[in-house]
């Protein structure tokens, strides 16, 4: 009994803990120049081809000390270091924040486009299964981020 019990629980933490899509990506503002961009490995970088962070596959977002800062769901939920909700990227690409209003949107051509629905950016090599990744890096990318956070 107690066997079966572990084997359950060891399903459910597996059924928890849902990775997020990491992908290497070049980031741009509207003028078209790169302001950064994201490694395949997660780490992220600045326009100068610094490390200013990195991402890793269960959502944690790291800074530059490798302190973590944040993390963002298999659900779209972004979450600071106190684990407080600050934003959601929706299954569409809308970025909303912590008051849940629409402060910007991923398009599938991975255009990036503000609340007022003006071009921003463009994500580059963007797929839809990268949302998560590039939300995180839009709320957490500093220098890197296009949107007004």
């Amino acid at each position: 009994m107690t066997r079966w019990i572990v084997i359950a629980l060891l399903f459910l933490t597996s059924v928890a803990r849902a990775d997020i899509t990491i992908g290497s990506v070049t980031i741009r503002n509207s003028s078209n120049s790169s302001i950064g961009s994201v490694d395949s490995d997660g780490t992220i970088r600045n326009s100068s081809n610094s490390s200013v962070g990195k991402i890793e596959k269960d959502g944690t977002i790291r800074n530059s000390s490798n302190s973590s800062i944040g993390k963002v769901e298999s659900d779209g939920t972004i979450r600071n270091s106190s684990n407080s909700s600050i934003g959601k990227v929706e299954s569409d690409g809308t970025i909303r924040n912590s008051s849940n209003s629409s402060v910007g949107k991923i398009e599938s051509d991975g255009t990036i486009r503000n609340s007022s629905n003006s071009s921003v950016g463009k994500v580059d090599g963007y797929s839809s299964s990268l949302r998560h990744m590039v939300a995180a890096v839009l709320f957490f990318g500093g220098s890197v981020s296009v949107l007004a956070l």
